[in-house]
């Protein structure tokens, strides 16, 4: 992971740091004892000399002079990949502290346990194994983020919200939500065990499409009602999808059923003329390769397209299984650069089909490379407006 190794030699110091790059890079510095010494810096020369140079006088500074004998380091092109790289290599030299010293604030996800009798959904930063049975979205920028989206869209179902274990009892007196008929009441049994599953089903459609499941099926029992000249009932439909849509808007774009995360990102990169990629898949990352931009075409070769050079880069990255608590880890990494009010670079999610946006990927590429911001284009806008509107009423 750190490919460039230099011997640190007190005696001869100067060489040492002329040797050294004055760019960003992941780097660790190590002793013939102790443990290593792990961060990133904006300039690797200025860092290391910082720490290796010789002290005047008393100084409260770390100083690693008598201590480090071995650099080791990795250049980078972007504060995103400093800090990927960096969590791996903490991960792999502090296995017990890696955590608390990257302070990784885990990413709330929706957890619905579709493995208990009579599933329900609930808030959770931790994500169980592919043996659970559970399904989980995300990610949320906050666990009152998540709450308030599934609060806010649950009231468009009949689905439970109790945490208990339920054990139907006739005599059982409910809960508020039977009360006010927003439940279908397994608890007293109030409905059949099919009634429920088939509830449990629109619930999950409705998030694993982003809500447009609900949508679609408001939309078209509204035409329906209109057309057979329904109105009052047409009316109420319309009330109702105009309660609907502001709670699908609050859906980040990146929240995704997580084993269905599938994207890729583009970072500057540390060489020159290039851009490094990253694949993403089910909140995991590949590592990064970069994709060099003045590739000059070999005489007789047929010119590859930018959209089929990136898509033959893509094919030869893998992205390897992890644990959970892993998987949970690079969803943190995720999550903070996403919600970041500035960030470097651009990510690009797939669609349902898991297909990429090539055209805005290629684009992508120029903007990311040039550093430049991505402009809002109108006609886009109202391109995707429209096509969302023929979908609806399909």
């Amino acid at each position: 992971m750190l490919p460039h190794r230099l011997i640190f030699d007190p005696a001869d110091d100067t060489a040492f740091f002329a040797e050294v790059p004055a760019t960003p890079a992941v780097f660790l510095l190590r002793g013939e004892t102790g443990e290593p010494y792990v961060s990133k810096s904006s300039n690797l020369r200025r860092r290391v000399q910082r720490l290796l140079a010789p002290t005047e006088g008393i100084s409260k500074r770390l100083n690693l002079r008598e201590r480090a004998r071995v650099l080791e380091y990795a250049l980078t092109g972007s504060d995103f990949e400093s800090g990927l790289l960096l969590y791996k290599i903490l991960r792999q030299e502090f296995p017990k502290t890696y955590s608390d010293r990257l302070r990784l604030r885990m990413a709330p996800l929706l957890r619905f346990h579709l493995e208990n009798r009579y599933p329900r959904v609930s808030v959770t930063t931790k994500l169980g194994s592919a043996k659970s049975g559970s399904t989980y979205y995300g990610p949320f920028q906050s666990r009152v983020a998540a709450e308030k989206f599934a609060n806010d869209a649950l009231d468009f179902f009949k689905m439970r919200r109790c945490v208990e274990e339920l054990n139907p009892d006739p005599k059982f007196p409910g809960c508020v939500y039977s009360e006010m008929k927003m439940c279908l009441a397994p608890c007293f049994q109030g409905c059949t065990d099919e009634d429920y599953a088939l509830e449990v089903n629109r619930v999950r459609e409705f998030f694993d499409t982003g809500g447009q499941s609900l949508l679609r099926e408001i939309t078209a029992e509204r035409d329906k009602a209109s057309d057979e000249m329904h109105f009052e009932t047409a009316a109420l439909l319309h009330s109702k999808l105009e309660k609907l849509r502001p709670v699908v808007a609050q859906l980040p774009e990146i929240v995704r059923r997580i084993d269905r995360l599938s994207a890729l990102m583009i970072q500057p990169a540390a060489e020159s003329e290039s851009v490094t990629l990253f694949r993403i898949e089910g909140g995991r990352f590949s590592l990064p390769v970069p994709l060099p931009l003045n590739v000059v075409q070999e005489a007789g070769g047929k010119p590859l397209s930018m959209e089929a050079r990136i898509q033959e880069t893509l094919a030869a990255l893998e992205v390897s299984q992890t644990s959970a608590q892993e998987t949970m880890e690079q969803l943190a990494i995720l999550k903070r650069w996403y919600f970041r009010t500035s960030k470097t670079g651009e990510l690009f999610l797939a669609d349902d089909r898991g297909e990429l946006p090539w055209r805005r990927i290629v684009r992508g590429v120029t903007r990311v490379f040039k550093g430049e911001k991505e402009a809002p284009d109108l006609s886009e806008s109202a391109k995707d407006y429209w096509l969302f509107r023929a979908k609806v009423r399909d």
